[in-house]
This record gives C-alpha cells, structure tokens and sequence, in this order.
C-alpha cells in the first residue's frame, strides 16, 4: 500500500484529503506537529508528499527543501496562493505539482495518480538495480530498500548512503569524514550531531529486520557494520 504524507494545518482540509484519498487505497497520515515535520517524515517514509505553504514556524517552501535532502518521493503543493511567483518558487525549492485552493477531490487523486506512476510505475525510469549483499543480508541502493530472510524495509536517501558506505567498507571502518562526505557536499556546514542522529536511525532500521548490534561504533575513528547474524563456519 503506497503511503501519502499530508502538511496541512487546517484540519477540515486534512480530514477532508485523509478521507477521501483513503478511498482509493492509499495509507494516509497527516502530520500534526508543524515544528518538526521531518520527525513524521521518517516515521512515515511516504510515497508522496502533499505540502500547504502557509504553515506554522516555517512555511511549505523549508519542509520541501528539507525533504529533498532526505527522499527524492513527489511532493504536490496545495496552497490558496495562485500567483505564478508562488508556484514558481514552489518547483524551484523541489515541488513537483501545485494545486491551488479551492481544488477538486478528483483533481488531487488524478495527480496524485499522476506523480506516483512517474515515480514508482509505468512511466518511471528504470535505473540500475544493484544488490549488496553480506551473508544474506540484501540491500537495493536504488530501490532504497534493505533485505533479511522475509523482512524487508524501506529506507530515506541518507538511510541508505549510509548503509551503502558500510556495506561498502566492510570489514574495514567507515570514518566519519567518509561519511559525512557521502551524505553531504559541504561538510563544514554540518553539525556533528547529525551523523550521530542518523546512525541511530541505521541501528533501528537493522533492529527492525531483526539484526541487532549491525553497526559497530570504533572510538575516535567512525562506524564499523558487525556481521553478527552470519553463522560461524565450524569447519
């Protein structure tokens, strides 16, 4: 089941689209902490954003920034604003589509239909399916999925590069330098916390799997991945 994200603070709006797009099959949440939006995000890993513009702390143009550094999923923009500056600046800050409001029901399921198919269906562009594999376990750099025996999780963008790298550098470690270079461009403009908040979220999503202790932590060098689930070889 393809799961939307809707970021609308007017709660007969989002009651009105979670009704109605559920009809259609879909898994719908709406965000109700407008400070941290990124948090439902992650719990949520959606197939679709829908995004208002006017919304509380920072406005619909900074959550589809900061989408954009983590999921590369469609966002559509509903907003009451009909300038062209507005929509505009909507697909320069990384939208895909904007709808203005008042909008038809039918309207946002066709374009909902619309951005998923280019996305994920018909009309998607076939990349390359590469598999990483480590004593059983699978991972699908560009299908951002993560493989154990019958469990499979989806992962963000920054979930999977750092997965990517581990895999990648196993046995060997993973320096933080190294990583932070994979995630981001500009490393200078990143807080060290923040790699340590995205290892946490790795260390989860393994735990999810059932791999527990999959990412090792070498003091004052980086991460190393721990096989730990391989079965020793008692020959």
């Amino acid at each position: 089941m393809q799961k939307i994200l809707i970021v609308e603070d007017d709660p007969k709006i989002a009651t009105h689209l979670k009704t109605h797009i559920e009809k259609y099959g879909y898994d719908v949440t709406c965000v109700i902490d407008f400070e941290h939006v990124m948090n439902t995000f992650y719990e949520v890993n959606p197939n679709l954003v829908l995004l208002d513009i006017n919304l509380p702390s920072f406005d619909g143009y900074y959550w589809c920034r900061q989408i954009r550094k983590e999921s590369v999923c469609p966002v559509i923009f509903l907003s009451a604003r009909i300038g062209e500056m507005d929509q505009v600046m909507a697909l320069e800050n990384g939208g895909d589509d904007y709808i203005t409001k008042p909008f038809s029901s039918e309207i946002v399921i066709a374009k909902i239909r619309s951005q998923l198919r280019r996305a994920y269906g018909e009309y998607a562009s076939i990349p390359e399916n590469r598999i990483i594999e480590n004593a059983g376990l699978k991972f699908f750099p560009e299908r951002l999925e993560l493989t154990y025996k019958e469990k499979n999780i989806s992962l963000t963008k920054k979930e999977a590069d750092i997965i990517e790298r581990l895999m990648e550098r196993y046995p060997r470690v993973a320096g933080r330098e190294d990583l932070l270079e994979k995630l981001w461009d500009d490393q200078s403009y990143v807080d060290e916390n923040t790699l340590n908040v995205n290892i946490t979220r790795v260390r989860k999503k393994f735990q999810e799997i059932g791999l527990l202790d999959a990412v090792e932590t070498v003091r004052g060098a980086g991460y190393r991945l721990n096989v730990s689930w391989a079965v020793p070889d008692k020959r």
